[in-house]
């Protein structure tokens, strides 16, 4: 395993809630933020925590991808935080997927450039490249068919339009096999 250079940090991970023992995710989060934030190149995605504590970690890197070693590191420093024999808990660490939709900011920032797959809410959908992104919406390049005038058929125009979160349902890179 790698050392990643971070600092070990006690935390407080165990919750009462009612008739068992749970982590405690945001004492989890917390965790595995600062973690990463000592890597310089990985960040958090998302933590899932079941009823049974099964614990699903999903991370990002911002400059490349995310290796296997990448992932059994994090497991193994999360492991020696969280002491399994106080809390039983099954972890799985593993990177977001190409066909994930995007839920932090990193994603978006990392796939500026790229062609991404745009639902809105309403059912449209759009694909093109994604141009921008800030805490406001996204920039979007793409085509779309129009009306011209004396024109039978509608023709394709090249569009570059900004979406509001408040109207997107969900970002994801395009795949394509062409």
């Amino acid at each position: 395993m790698r050392d990643k250079g971070t600092e070990i940090v006690p935390l407080n991970f165990v919750k009462q809630t009612g008739f068992q023992d749970m982590i405690n995710r945001e004492d989890m989060k917390k965790c595995a933020e600062q973690v990463l934030a000592g890597t310089g190149r990985l960040f958090l995605v998302d933590i899932e925590i079941s009823k049974d504590n099964n614990i699903d970690i999903t991370i990002e890197s911002d400059k490349d991808s995310v290796t296997i070693d990448d992932c059994i590191w994090l497991s193994g420093v999360i492991g020696e935080r969280f002491d399994r024999d106080m809390e039983d808990y099954e972890l799985t660490v593993g990177s977001a997927g190409l066909d994930s939709p995007f839920k932090v900011p990193g994603q978006y920032a990392k796939a500026v450039g790229s062609m991404v797959e745009v639902k809105l809410k309403g059912g449209k959908k759009i694909t093109g490249k994604l141009l921008q992104a800030d805490e406001d919406g996204i920039t979007l390049d793409y085509e779309r068919l129009e009306s011209a005038e004396g024109k039978k058929r509608k023709i394709r125009t090249e569009v570059t339009e900004k979406f509001g979160f408040e109207t997107v349902n969900s970002v994801k890179y395009h795949i394509s096999f062409e």
